[in-house]
């Protein structure tokens, strides 16, 4: 199932005069396939960590994250985001400790790993509660094809930004850190690409940073909730007249 969306509007600073907003409803192994090569001028995704994930501190479950059981994709999927990709540019991978390493070295075989970046959230999760430290920090493999600058001031590789409360999805990422990063190392009307869209945090920061965003969501339930997040940021837009949406 696809849905376009093209936002038009006006606005002097930008040459091309529309924003493109692209989300699918359907599986990213098979969408990436489609992309013509060298197209994308950053991914920031959120992928399944292959740890088969379900959140044990909240009443309400969430629905299990699909293809989560396994990292069988990986390779594959890792080749066809260097693919895609423009040269001089540079993406971020969310990952967790459990399969840092398989992450790594399926990333490391196409990319320059630049930096294993950390995000320390105001307060810690559950884990192990008598046998562990309190898990306070995600990681992100942060990565370059070919070399890309930072812009504006250099910052520190620990990102401290709030955790969300994950009212959307298991692992919802919050936007402010999600904007931090796009801002640093894409220019605007660059074309963000999330394959593992969730609940639609990555388009949301896109939107608010001036960016173009591609999307994909296999769930259905994840999929609704993205899309109508996107289409909020969308209005929230001072750029955007309504009148122009759809």
């Amino acid at each position: 199932m696809l849905h376009i969306i093209y936002i038009w509007i006006a606005n002097s600073n930008k040459n091309k005069g529309a924003y493109l907003l692209l989300i699918y409803n359907t599986d990213c192994f098979e969408l990436i396939k489609t992309i013509k090569t060298n197209t994308i001028d950053m991914i920031l995704t959120d992928p399944p960590y292959g740890m088969s994930y379900v959140s044990g501190g909240r009443k309400e479950k969430h629905d299990k994250i699909a293809n989560d059981d396994n990292l069988d994709w990986l390779d594959n999927f890792i080749k066809e985001c260097f693919r895609v990709l423009k040269d001089n540019t540079a993406s971020y991978f969310f990952c967790s400790y459990h399969n840092i390493d398989i992450f790594k070295r399926a990333i490391e075989k196409h990319f320059n790993v630049k930096d294993i970046l950390v995000w320390e959230k105001n307060n810690s999760g559950m884990g192990d509660l008598t046998g562990c430290f309190a898990p306070k920090v995600e990681f992100i493999i942060f990565v370059h094809k070919g070399r890309k600058n930072i812009i504006g001031k250099r910052t520190d590789n620990i990102f401290k930004f709030k955790k969300t409360d994950n009212a959307m999805h298991p692992t919802q990422k919050p936007t402010d850190l999600c904007e931090h990063m796009i801002k640093k190392f894409s220019d605007d009307g660059d074309i963000i690409f999330d394959p593992f869209m969730g609940s639609g945090t990555t388009g949301v920061s896109a939107i608010q940073s001036g960016r173009d965003f591609i999307g994909c969501e296999i769930d259905d339930k994840y999929f609704k909730i993205a899309n109508e997040r996107i289409k909020k940021a969308v209005l929230k837009s001072k750029q955007i007249n309504v009148n122009d949406l759809f």
